[in-house]
């Protein structure tokens, strides 16, 4: 994203666009100054802030990207996250953990001159990695060692805090794909669900019965599918990968107004976006494309 901190310790914020193909200049962040929301610059897209790039070929079917992001020395210590449907394995100042998916914006905080590593899942993939339901992580942030134990530490002291996050990048997916050769494949459903999701753009859809009568699935199955890969059902996916589809068009080099913004995203209308972008943001669309025009 009562709800859980996102970890136990500071740690560093970031959520993506479109889920699966994420860019610098689409990495939205929203800053918090003395506890009262205050618009920030938001955006990840200086080489020197963030950077992506794909994961080892080997580990392309279970990561969608890995990514590095140096919070700088005079930036807020506390970011507001929104949510992006996606689970991701950090490293952060010596420790593994994992990043739940989001339901609502959260707060997060990292020291500032922090580097994190991130690996980020592709859909469906958490699932299998971490032999749980998505939905068991949802607006959590999980230490690995809960789920593979003395393994998780184990990798933790191989992977080692000295060198570049660069070499500690490689060293952590040289470890996951000698891991993955042992994990049980899964089916493509998980993603094929973003798929369709991403390309049905149009508020009369019935997102339930879309899905189910495209996959061939009853509507109770795509439901328990949904929670155990995503963390929530379909609906709720398809508000958050709407609200990407928002943040991507108004990254845009030249984005056109917020109306024909909210129509191309998919919303029935303008006051559509406004309620869902306060919704799932905390924001008015005015405030967020404000952040974003820094």
């Amino acid at each position: 994203m009562g709800r859980s901190p996102r970890f136990a310790t500071p740690v560093f914020a970031h959520r993506s666009i479109e889920g699966l193909n994420k860019t610098a200049s689409g990495s939205v962040w929203l800053a918090m100054v003395s506890d009262i929301p205050v618009p920030a610059v938001l955006l990840g897209q200086s080489a020197s802030v963030y950077a992506e790039r794909p994961t080892f070929a080997p580990l392309r079917r279970h990561f969608a990207c890995t990514w590095f992001h140096r919070v700088p020395q005079d930036r807020p210590h506390s970011t507001l996250v929104v949510p992006d449907g996606c689970v991701d394995l950090l490293w952060v100042r010596g420790s593994l953990r994992i990043a739940g998916p989001d339901r609502e914006a959260k707060l997060e905080a990292i020291p500032p001159g922090t580097t994190v590593v991130g690996l980020r899942f592709q859909p469906g993939a958490a699932a299998a990695w971490l032999r749980i339901a998505t939905s068991e992580i949802v607006d959590a942030r999980v230490p690995l060692d809960a789920f593979w134990g003395a393994e998780a530490r184990r990798l933790a002291d191989s992977i080692a805090e000295n060198g570049t996050p660069t070499e500690i990048a490689q060293r952590l997916e040289s470890a996951l794909a000698d891991k993955s050769a042992s994990l049980t494949p899964w089916n493509d459903v998980p993603r094929s669900i973003v798929r369709l999701l991403q390309e049905s753009r149009h508020t009369d859809v019935h997102v339930v019965r879309h899905l189910s009568r495209e996959l061939q699935l009853s509507e109770r199955t795509l439901l328990r599918r949904c929670r155990e890969n995503f963390g929530y059902g379909p609906k709720t996916l398809d508000r958050i990968l709407r609200f990407q589809r928002f943040l991507r068009l108004a990254s845009a080099p030249e984005p056109a107004g917020t109306a024909n913004i909210a129509v191309e995203a998919g919303y029935a209308d303008q006051p559509h976006l406004i309620r869902e972008t306060r919704a799932l943001a905390g924001l008015t669309p005015a405030a967020v494309r404000a952040q974003i025009a820094r």
